[in-house]
């Protein structure tokens, strides 16, 4: 195992996690839910567990991982509904505290399960792109689901500081290393699951919450699920770009191709729903 190969993946990770939450900051939850969950991270991912776990393996990483984004997008319900119903006698301290802790024991919880069903699928001889058509679609219906009914989600009127945002992408960048490293290890599965630790939303989550109140990354929870859907587009297309067209230019195929089949059109979907709960609002 090159241990190049892992800290070249963490350090992409890092750099590329980094703009997410600006982003989100700049533009508001909506767009930047959207623009913020574009594959980033998921690309030196799969070109690290590529390079040390083979092709066999890197089919079944990233067989996972729409399954893994559907955890994430359990995880980021937890953040859209669990904060209203916490005691409003809490601070919002206390709030942040308890809803970083339980989504993290939810998404830990579920993703154990999630290997566990996976692994008994590929058993009783289900494929490694059905169970990730299975795991996009499910995800695709959970995001719209939260999208269909959009809380507000303005732009920040305060920065995320240097330091959170520097913690943001140790934190990504050490979730792909791991990823790698584990895929090194011949546990492709775990690898899988690894690659999508929600270091981006989490951090997103935090930092947000901190510089702007609930109300920024709230309404952003949606628009990123719907968004991060691109994640598994992407993992779905490189299983045949990678293999076919080589790590780099298979990269760029299915970064192109999880853009122009995802991002773009959920853009507008969550941008139509935007409006249409705004003029309900208003009326």
């Amino acid at each position: 195992m090159e241990v190049q190969t892992v800290l070249l993946a963490a350090l992409m990770a890092g750099i590329v996690a980094t703009a997410v939450t600006v982003l989100i900051e700049k533009y508001g939850g909506v767009i930047g839910g959207i623009l913020g969950t574009i594959p980033t991270t998921i690309i030196p991912a799969s070109i690290g567990m590529a390079s040390e776990g083979g092709d066999d393996a890197l089919i079944i990483s990233l067989a996972i991982v729409p399954a893994g984004m559907l955890i994430n997008a359990i995880f980021l319900s937890v953040w859209a509904l669990l904060p209203e119903k916490l005691p409003k006698t809490w601070s919002q301290n206390t709030s942040l505290i308890f809803t970083s802790l339980s989504s993290l024991m939810i998404w830990a919880g579920v993703g154990l399960l999630t290997i566990y069903i996976i692994d008994i699928a590929i058993e009783n001889n289900l494929s490694p792109i059905q169970i990730s058509v299975i795991g996009f679609l499910l995800v695709v219906t959970l995001g719209s689901l939260m999208c269909w009914n959009l809380k507000p989600a303005p732009k920040g009127e305060n920065k995320v500081s240097k330091m959170i945002l520097t913690a943001r992408g140790i934190v990504a960048a050490t979730a792909i290393g791991i990823a790698v490293l584990i895929s090194s290890l011949g546990m492709p599965l775990l690898a899988g699951l690894a690659s999508v630790f929600p270091a981006i939303f989490l951090t997103s989550m935090i930092a947000l919450w901190l510089a702007q109140g609930p109300s920024v990354p709230l309404g952003a929870a949606g628009p990123m699920m719907m968004g991060g859907a691109s994640v598994a587009m992407y993992s779905i297309i490189a299983m045949w770009s990678l293999i076919e067209y080589g790590l780099f230019v298979g990269s760029v195929i299915a970064w192109i191709g999880s853009i122009t089949l995802w991002s773009v059109p959920s853009f507008v979907f969550v941008n139509w729903r935007a409006k249409v709960t705004m003029s309900h609002e208003n009326d």
